[in-house]
């Protein structure tokens, strides 16, 4: 069982919180698909003949693609790798390019999940993030999905932003809950160093949300989440039906994937590799069958602290029968002496399966992880 994931890093215009990868020269993007192809080609042995269960278009705004450019990668995708019949296959999309003859071209091209970057409901944090929506179209792009077929849809919110209200949270969130969304991922805005939002919070001209806000949108989002039938199954990601994302679950439970296209990361369970991030440089390289990126084999340390990352985000949290197993007595005893201290703050669900964070430990998830992990 593996996964698949490519970085599409064209946007038609930048937002102004994203730090991933991308550029607005799409004038690159044949060269770009050409390229991609070769990789497939070059990197098809990676996964060692693993079905691959998940496929996963990410960016950047992979919906600048058109239909039968995604149908061209997924066709030499499938022609290289085993692939699932039934395997989950997401697209991130921007609501405005999910036009009707768009949405049958790309459910024609095989995506059967779509990712749908909506972000807010709310028209002046749309113009203030820099997104090319608004709201109304955010809201027919779902409507449309789902009236064509596409069962398996996931939505993006940010909360946190500046001078987001209460108010303003709470319809967002009564908006996505009236609509045909089975899963959810919301994240608290994050200012990443070299994007506009990060420079006018420096200088000033941007004001950070207080903490108690984004506390209180937090147990809003969780509180309104539950009573809509969502189960939260990671610390950011919440899913009706048991609609989990298949390509992030893997991730976090440790699955082996393959990245393909610029600054894409690829793990085969015993070391990570990362591609260059420049399209430019990575178009280059490939037709030169020059080197386009970079390797780490992880150590035994390396692997234990990528399980305690990523696992206790997670509703399967950890499990120290699990640890010691895989990782050795050593650091099952490092990991029960450092758990000790957490053991009557009520931060930690413990039972003898899984040892999981409470809503109470979600706030301080990172302090837990940073005790937990081996330096």
């Amino acid at each position: 069982m593996a996964g698949i994931y490519i970085h599409i890093p064209f946007c038609r215009q930048k937002c102004y919180y994203c730090d991933f990868y991308k550029t607005v020269n799409t004038s690159l993007q044949l060269d770009f698909i050409k390229a991609l192809k070769s990789e497939v080609n070059l990197r098809k042995n990676y996964l060692n003949n693993e079905s691959i269960e998940t496929i996963y278009f990410g960016g950047g705004t992979p919906s600048v693609l058109t239909a039968l450019q995604v149908a061209e990668i997924l066709a030499v995708i499938n022609n290289e790798f085993i692939v699932n019949p039934n395997a989950e296959i997401t697209l991130e999309a921007n609501p405005d390019d999910l036009t009707t003859d768009y949405l049958k071209g790309i459910k024609q091209a095989g995506i059967n999940r779509l990712s749908i970057g909506i972000q807010s409901f709310q028209n002046r944090h749309l113009e203030k993030m820099n997104r090319r929506h608004d709201s109304a179209q955010a809201i027919e792009a779902i409507e449309n999905a789902a009236t064509l077929g596409f069962s398996n849809l996931s939505a993006d919110l940010i909360y946190g932003l500046p001078d987001l209200t209460q108010k303003e949270w709470e319809e967002s969130l009564d908006t996505m809950f009236s609509l045909p969304v089975k899963h959810l991922s919301a994240y608290h805005l994050t200012y990443h160093e070299g994007t506009p939002f990060y420079t006018w919070l420096k200088k000033g001209t941007l004001k950070e949300l207080k903490e108690t806000d984004s506390v209180d949108q937090f147990n809003t989002l969780i509180d309104r989440a539950v009573a809509n039938g969502y189960e939260q199954y990671e610390i950011s990601n919440l899913a009706k039906d048991q609609l989990y994302s298949k390509h992030n679950t893997a991730y976090w439970m440790g699955t082996k994937y393959l990245g393909l296209g610029p600054s894409a990361h690829s793990f085969d369970g015993n070391s990570r590799s990362w591609n260059i991030s420049s399209v430019e440089a990575y178009i280059k390289a490939i037709a030169g069958k020059n080197s386009y990126f970079e390797e780490e084999v992880l150590s035994e340390k390396d692997k234990y602290n990528e399980y305690i990352l990523t696992r206790i985000r997670t509703k399967w949290g950890v499990s120290e029968e699990e640890i010691e197993e895989r990782f050795g007595v050593k650091n099952a005893q490092y990991f029960s002496e450092q758990l000790s201290k957490y053991k009557e703050a009520g931060v930690l669900q413990i039972n003898d399966r899984a040892i999981t964070l409470t809503r109470k430990g979600l706030f301080i998830s990172d302090e837990i992880m940073a005790d937990l992990i081996i330096i």
